[in-house]
């Protein structure tokens, strides 16, 4: 065949009459226009374009078709795709050339600009419409289900989603699959919530249906009845659908409120005693015993009534919570040396700053192990707490007793105020505060109280009161505890304001209730306290928890407020609306704010809260605040540091990592300071061997904390930090959203509200909230511990505890020895009475140095070997872990459940509590004795694990009469 130079002598064909000559022209053009597109672009393109145009020609689609491809090869996108719409069915979605291919890409992408364009007159053209659904039916001939899944999603087809999962051929992968992405990608909530409804009824058409899966898509719709009605119907089948059933509420309780859970609860048929069914055990010793089932329920199943109040004690918490206490209290790994060493430099500085926050530190380090062994080793220096201080040391022990519920009251008994008070009550408002935060979000024993001691007149009990209620009655909704706490509001007294404002919005926590909104805007605009009008900005923030583009209204309105407070509350507006979403018009905003904003501190919450908004994908959020982080602005840089930590928060990021570590040699104290808790939130619960910066910021954290020239805010940036990387007795971690998918309320109200210890620094104590235990928990059936184990394919050091710090044993080597001459020696030698012979006592001395050196060389060389011989040993490929066990969620990926006898309900591990299927439930089972010693409810004073603690000035505690000491038998004195 002769190869073709040109087509002129097709072009020239273009100017016949004969349609049919016109026709065969382009049909030859339209075979090699990807190599002759230059000549006819240059001669013919407006002969092509009139034939394209003419109706009445018979091959006007051709033509188009031909431009198409001349308008493509000269880049000119809109052109091409303009005139393959016109080209109709020559337009062929099933060729693979490179053509097609591109022009496909652009439909697609300007189609689902169309779906999602928000301007209702917008109407999609019928032939763009054709070839996206060519493009459907192409993925699907093909086997692209996941293909057209996502285009689907993208373009808001819901018909094409429900067919995609469907017809794949795998319907359970494909329906996990989809909610993944929906959890990721989906922006518009509303959409979000009509593909969850899709999810739920595939996954009930299918013969056996995941519940697990679609409780968790009813989570997000808020549909508590479908869930309720899903609960009862398996708890009256056989035993495995017990095991399910018992498996959702453990789910539930960690994933949804408590307004969702009592909503359920409320559906489900009463139960006369909700007592907890879970064996008790007496207190054994530190080490793990095992004990051998009675055997009362061994034959037959249970009864329904005893199913489900099993099934309402799971809801409630009950389980949860104990089970968590019993993990963290048997587990707790604090070490003890550095609180010590923060206490000795907290004596050293005048100031409360670091006594409280040495104070802080120990209550997160020991958030919710029940341990207060730090306090009472330490009492007298407790003593040293007045005002404010006395508030927070007795606060803290909330965070300690974290979630410590049924004993609550006994532990803070001493402190708890009484029918009256004195004038300035701080150590009663701070145990009301601590029980808020033992109870959060799982208040409804204490709310009644809380509501009765928010009664007492007094301002400074209030503070504690309405902070405590908040906690307690956290996304409740309650109209009852708004209108108290409003009641306190209008006090117009900026100490009990402050509290009032946040617990308001704590109390309507995601309800974005108008009146709500509309009272507590309209209050911020009439008082004069900044600290009630920033409260009030930060309860707004609160009520748009979730709420997405609902709450753009609101948004807007604060951030185009004049008063730079309620731009404040503006922010976190934005973070709590969209927190996780990765949503590009929020970020938009909170990024022009950080620019332009003429107030430090709204800038500063701008660049801040740009954490939240990408936490869920925190592998974006370096890049986003790199140019941020060396702003000129030194609040700019504050806000970039927090915004790593809170995006990164315990994944070890080391590009976040990086922009750290330069913070921390800023030249402004708070900015090093949110350098060193931010560095702590992303290598929390990280080890050397899996993140070598982690052993180093160790030593960076000590090394500021003892520096006497530091910076007094960075020093305590370095305790925080301390507190925060070994928090809850090294197992508990960060995490604002659930390998579920669904956000982390507590933890991402723990957060912000830990946040504003920047002007309180109570509100430190919120950190507790934000503290999960990494645990994986089995339970069976009658919701007791077994005793099981599984594997943990990776070496043991990969995610161990970090090596206890050792105390200095002697403080003479870090002092250089002073020179004495030897003129001076021997006339001190001379006038000494025991001197005989001055050159033998000058040579012992030097004896006894020669001989001291020796032994601390030999004692290093000994420690060398030994550390040489310890790396020498072979360390094992993987370990048993027997229940309870920590692990962490990086280790998860490890994990292989092979026990002979008990098989977990879920599929895939996972953090928390997991229901154990029995292989051989005729054989008698051991159980594993807990170790958490019951609370005396005789003893006065704060009782925590097994001691009490008695602060002074505790108004109500009573000092019994003690006997006189009996006088000493007789005796006599030998010299």
């Amino acid at each position: 065949m002769v190869a073709i130079n040109s087509v002129s002598n097709y072009l020239s064909l273009l100017d016949e009459d004969q349609l049919e000559l016109k026709s065969y022209s382009l049909e030859k053009l339209d075979s090699c226009v990807d190599e002759f597109w230059s000549e006819i672009a240059s001669t013919s393109v407006d002969k092509i374009k009139s034939l394209s145009e003419n109706k009445q020609f018979p091959k006007h689609e051709l033509a188009s078709l031909v431009l198409s491809k001349v308008y493509y090869n000269l880049s000119d996108f809109p052109n091409s795709m303009e005139y393959a719409l016109s080209a109709g069915s020559l337009f062929n979605v099933l060729s693979k050339s490179e053509y097609i291919e591109t022009l496909l890409y652009k439909f697609i992408d300007e189609y689902i600009k169309l779906r999602t364009s928000t301007n209702k007159d917008t109407v999609i053209n019928p032939h763009l419409e054709s070839i996206v659904m060519g493009m459907f039916d192409r993925c699907f001939k093909e086997g692209s289900y996941k293909q057209a899944l996502g285009i689907a999603i993208e373009a808001r087809r819901l018909d094409i989603i429900e067919k995609a999962i469907s017809q794949s051929g795998n319907v359970n992968g494909m329906l996990s699959y989809c909610l993944h992405i929906c959890n990721v990608s989906v922006s518009n909530r509303h959409f979000r919530h009509s593909v969850l409804g899709i999810l739920v009824n595939l996954h009930l058409a299918q013969e056996k249906p995941d519940y697990l899966s679609v409780v968790q898509c009813l989570i997000f719709l808020d549909n508590h009845i479908e869930v309720a009605t899903i609960l009862l119907s398996l708890i009256k089948k056989d035993e495995e659908s017990l095991l399910l059933a018992y498996q959702i509420g453990f789910d539930l309780f960690q994933n949804s409120t408590q307004q969702f859970l009592l909503n359920v609860r409320n559906r489900l048929p009463p139960v006369e005693k909700k007592s907890s069914t879970t064996t008790t055990t007496p207190a054994s010793s530190d080490s793990m015993e095992i004990d051998i089932d009675s055997g009362s329920e061994k034959s037959g199943s249970s009864s329904f009534e005893q199913r489900l109040e099993r099934l309402h004690t799971i809801l409630i918490g009950d389980v949860s919570i104990g089970m968590n206490l019993e993990f963290l209290y048997r587990n707790c790994s604090t070490d003890m040396h550095i609180l010590q060493s923060m206490k000795t430099t907290s004596e050293l500085h005048k100031g409360a700053i670091f006594y409280s926050g040495t104070l802080f530190a120990n209550a997160l380090m020991h958030a919710g192990t029940t341990r207060d062994t730090f306090l009472r080793s330490n009492i007298e220096w407790l003593y040293k707490s007045t005002h404010w201080t006395k508030f927070s040391a007795i606060s803290s022990l909330g965070v300690i007793n974290k979630g410590h519920i049924k004993e609550s009251k006994s532990l803070l008994k001493s402190y708890l105020p009484g029918a009256s008070v004195n004038q300035t009550p701080y150590s009663e408002s701070g145990s009301l505060y601590a029980l808020g935060l033992i109870h959060a979000s799982h208040g409804e024993e204490i709310i009644d109280y809380l509501v009765e001691k928010l009664h007492i007149n007094n301002a400074i009990l209030h503070h504690g009161a309405a902070l405590g209620l908040g906690l307690a009655a956290m996304a409740t909704g309650r109209d009852d505890l708004y209108e108290d706490l409003k009641s306190v509001l209008y006090n117009d007294d900026a100490v009990s304001g402050e509290a009032a404002g946040l617990a308001m919005g704590l109390v309507m926590l995601g309800s974005g209730a108008k009146k709500a909104i509309e009272e507590m805007l309209a209050y911020a605009h009439e008082t004069q306290h900044e600290k009630t009008i920033r409260s009030l900005s930060m309860g707004l923030a609160f009520l748009m928890y979730g709420k997405e583009e609902s709450a753009d209204t609101l948004i807007e309105q604060m951030i185009g407020d004049k008063d730079p407070l309620i731009r404040y509350g503006g922010m976190y507006a934005v973070a709590f609306a969209y927190c996780g979403t990765g949503n590009n018009d929020a970020l938009r905003k909170l990024l022009h704010v950080a620019v332009s904003d003429g107030t430090d501190s709204v800038r500063r919450a701008a660049v801040t809260c740009i954490g939240f908004v990408l936490s869920r994908q925190p592998e974006k959020c370096p890049k986003a605040i790199a140019l941020l982080a060396e702003s000129y602005n030194p609040h700019v840089r504050y806000g970039a540091a927090f915004a790593l930590g809170i995006a990164c928060a315990g994944t070890g990021q080391r590009d976040a990592l990086e922009i750290l570590k330069s913070l921390t040699t800023d030249s402004v104290g708070y900015v090093k300071q949110a350098a060193w808790i931010s560095m702590a939130m992303v290598l929390i619960q990280t080890s050397k061997e899996l993140v070598p910066e982690a052993e180093t910021a160790r030593k960076l954290f000590a090394t500021c904390i003892s520096d006497k020239r530091e910076d007094s805010m960075s020093k305590f940036g370095a305790v925080l930090a301390f507190g925060v990387i070994d928090a809850g007795g090294r197992n508990s971690t960060i995490q604002l959203h659930s390998p579920s998918g669904h956000k982390n309320m507590n933890a991402i109200v723990g957060v912000a509200g830990f946040l504003q210890f920047w002007y309180w620094f109570p509100m430190t104590h919120f950190m507790g909230l934000a503290l999960t235990p990494t645990s994986i928990i089995g339970l069976n059936k009658n919701l007791e511990m077994p005793v099981f184990s599984f594997k943990s394919n990776c070496r043991p050091s990969l995610f161990a505890y970090p090596p206890e710090t050792k105390p200095s044993t002697t403080s003479s080597t870090n002092k250089i020895e002073t020179a004495i001459l030897s003129y001076s020696r021997k006339n001190k030698l001379q006038s000494s009475r025991s001197a005989m012979n001055i050159d033998q006592d000058i040579e012992k001395e030097k004896k006894e140095k020669e001989e001291k050196e020796a032994k601390e060389k030999e004692a290093k060389e000994k420690e060398e070997k030994e550390a040489a011989a310890k790396a020498e040993e072979k360390e094992p490929l993987f370990e048993r872990k027997s229940n309870p066990a920590r692990i962490v969620p990086r280790q998860l990926q490890y994990v292989q459940f092979d026990d002979a006898r008990y098989q977990p309900i879920k599929k895939s591990p996972v953090i928390g509590i997991v229901m154990l299927r029995d292989l051989t439930p005729n054989e008698p089972e051991q159980l594993v004795v807990k170790e958490k010693p019951e609370t005396k409810q005789e003893s006065v004073g704060i009782q925590s694990g097994t001691a009490n603690i008695s602060l002074p000035n505790a108004t109500t505690t009573t000092s019994p009469t003690l006997p006189e000491p009996s006088t000493p038998e007789p005796f006599e004195f030998t010299e």
